[in-house]
């Protein structure tokens, strides 16, 4: 059941996002340290960007243009990644929600709010709208990673990626370091990446940062992600599944078996009275591979806040439809709203 997780990992999805990622504002913590929150665009409310783990602001490039002619949206990079000062440990949850919470706090940028998360991103992100109880108008989850318990630290499904974060620390903390073309550092970084990049990997405290987030994923955080109970129900909840991880699970179900991944991403969406759920064509990185789609739910979500209306469902899954050699193509948006292209047949 970590499989939504994986995809975030792999430094080569990512090098053309970190080596598009710049310097926002780098806003001041009450603790000293600093986070990079990159925004743009105007109007309310704003949009947060939540990336998954391992990736940065940047990670967003292929949404972030399209939404902020819309509204204003806002991208950050957690502690330790991108241009933002590594955090203490532990890295839960609660820690990532808190540095968010308090650097939106410090830079003047108030709600409402709609919240993107994608994979453990979509952990943090109800965290926050816990946190930010009232002032969330709606959540878009994609491919979120799926709370549970797991033994600790290792044997939680993660030890492939925790073995390359330990060796990436490894390098990090030699004397004298390795240099880049030493094999050490594969999946580390890739001079392609550019310089803030490198300079992150090469700063122990950026590693020990993630792989705390890493060790804490199936433990704290997903206890605390278990004790929202019923505080999100009025918070609208999109959760999209990608195909291919809804496909890399178990099926249950003897008629018309169902993923496993789709049924426990329904039943997040149930926790909202006006959630829903939609499984699109797609990789785990869903905002790369189908950017309109998120695009297409977010600005059906800040519709609905600005008309004071609950959004509309989202499609029916793209895996029940007949579909060509290609994707299934995405709806006309030209409408305000579309009605064809949210309710479900």
């Amino acid at each position: 059941m970590s499989v939504a997780l994986a995809g975030c990992s792999l430094p080569g999805k990512l090098a053309a996002a970190a080596a598009d990622a710049r310097p926002g504002q780098l806003v001041a913590l009450p603790d000293g340290r600093r986070l990079n929150l990159v925004c743009t665009g105007r109007g309310s409310p704003t949009v947060i960007l939540e990336a998954g783990f391992g990736a940065t602001a940047g990670a967003w490039y292929k949404v972030k243009p399209a939404l902020a002619r819309t509204t204003r949206v806002c991208a950050y990079d957690r502690a330790g990644a991108g241009f933002s000062d590594p955090g203490p440990l532990p890295r839960d949850g609660a820690a990532i929600v808190r540095d968010l919470d308090q650097a939106l706090t410090a830079a003047r940028i108030g709600g409402p709010y709609v919240v993107v998360g994608h994979s453990a991103g979509g952990l943090y992100a109800r965290l926050f709208a816990a946190r930010r109880q009232g002032q969330v108008a709606g959540l878009v989850l994609l491919d979120p990673t799926l709370e549970r318990r797991a033994p600790q630290p290792v044997g939680d499904g993660l030890d492939g990626i925790r073995r390359r974060v330990q060796r990436c620390l490894a390098a990090s903390e030699a004397q004298p370091q390795p240099p880049l073309t030493d094999p050490q550092w594969e999946g580390c970084v890739s001079v392609k990446e550019g310089l803030q990049a490198i300079k992150m990997a090469q700063a122990p405290d950026a590693w020990r940062n993630q792989l705390s987030e890493l060790d804490n994923i199936f433990g704290r955080t997903s206890d605390q992600v278990m004790r929202i109970g019923g505080v999100l129900r009025s918070v609208p909840i999109y959760v999209i599944t990608a195909s291919q991880t809804a496909a890399a699970a178990p099926s249950y179900g003897f008629d018309k078996p169902r993923s496993v991944v789709e049924l426990r991403h329904e039943a997040i969406a149930r926790t909202s009275e006006f959630g829903s759920q939609q499984t699109v064509v797609s990789s785990h990185m869903v905002m790369f591979d189908r950017p309109e789609v998120v695009v297409m739910a977010v600005e059906e979500m800040i519709r609905a806040h600005r008309a004071g209306r609950p959004p509309y469902p989202l499609l029916s899954n793209e895996t029940d439809q007949p579909v060509g050699d290609d994707l299934v193509p995405a709806p006309d948006t030209t409408l305000d709203p579309p009605p064809s292209a949210f309710w479900k047949p």
